[in-house]
């Protein structure tokens, strides 16, 4: 049996050592259990929602926890871009070679100009486009929207020279169609998806758990869904796909590289177990060697080829 496997993988001109990575809004470089090595050994790291100026998120409650997971309406609160330059972009070059910032904005222009300001930093590799959260009273648009969302990518290829991520929601007839929106537009890779918009409501006190009333479900519940809608996208379009919704183990990450993305990210998992990700890379590890492939990209899309 042999007794090398290589985990890399190329998602078009991003390179990452390994697939996996944490999702966003689920990891804080500030308050990590992780220590350097640890983190050093993730394919990459993503930031939380950066936008151009301090947001105050949601009214509490922001998180319900509900069967197979959880329903969240933070609202993407944060000290802003320069903040982010001065306080969180230093240790996350120390953490890992590949940055992977996530963009959140009001507008097309506010998103432009907040990947103008990020195109300057030299250590990010790529910008994730938060399209989708689904807990933002004006965010919801741009990922349901398809000219909405043709034009926002096609603006921000022009605002900046970093690789576009499109992280597309599922709260749409047809995932497809966005990503082939996306992909036309000049996106360089998707990201599928983010959370789905839900409710909880107290039967006792008769109204929302939630301050913001609704809110993004995500965990395992989820992650069936999100395969479904991998293999569907992968026979689409041609550009690297993200997986992510619902992976607690390597057998959940593996679902999503047989069905098509070439890489992961954790998300809800990480609030339990904060050594998951870890985990997950050395099961994909285990998984290739049992299984006798020599690389990760022997198994990306393998259910396509396989009758069933």
């Amino acid at each position: 049996m042999k007794d090398k496997v290589d985990l890399s993988v190329n998602l078009g001109s991003l390179h990452l050592k390994n697939p996996v990575m944490p999702a966003s809004g689920t990891f804080d470089i500030r308050d990590t259990l992780l220590n350097m090595r640890e983190l050093n050994s993730l394919g990459a790291i993503i930031t939380k929602s950066i936008a151009s100026r301090r947001r105050e998120g949601n009214p509490g409650p922001r998180v319900w926890e509900t069967d197979g997971g959880m329903i969240n309406a933070v609202g993407v609160p944060g000290e802003g871009v320069e903040y982010f330059k001065e306080h969180i972009l230093p240790l996350l070059e120390e953490a890992n070679d590949t940055i992977i910032v996530s963009m959140v904005g009001d507008s097309i222009v506010d998103f432009c100009a907040l990947a103008k300001k990020l195109d300057n930093f030299e250590k990010i590799s790529a910008l994730e486009i938060n399209l989708s959260c689904p807990n933002l009273n004006n965010g919801l648009y741009f990922g349901v929207n398809k000219d909405v969302l043709g034009d926002l990518i096609y603006q921000l290829k022009k605002s900046t020279q970093k690789i576009i991520i499109a992280k597309l929601s599922p709260n749409v007839t047809d995932i497809t169609e966005m990503a082939l929106t996306a992909q036309e537009a000049g996106a360089d890779i998707l990201t599928i998806a983010n959370t789905f918009l839900g409710m909880a409501i107290d039967p006792e006190k008769q109204i929302p758990r939630l301050g913001n009333k609704v809110g993004g479900i995500s965990g395992p519940a989820i992650r069936p869904i999100i395969v479904r809608m991998i293999w569907e996208t992968s026979q689409k379009v041609k550009i690297p796909l993200i997986g992510v919704g619902g992976i607690t183990c390597a057998q959940d990450a593996l679902e999503m590289f047989l069905a098509g993305a070439s890489a992961v990210q954790i998300g809800c998992a990480n609030f339990s177990n904060p050594y998951v990700m870890l985990e997950v890379i050395q099961g994909i590890k285990e998984y290739l060697l049992r299984k006798k492939y020599s690389s990760l990209l022997d198994i990306i899309g393998l259910v396509h080829k396989n009758h069933f």
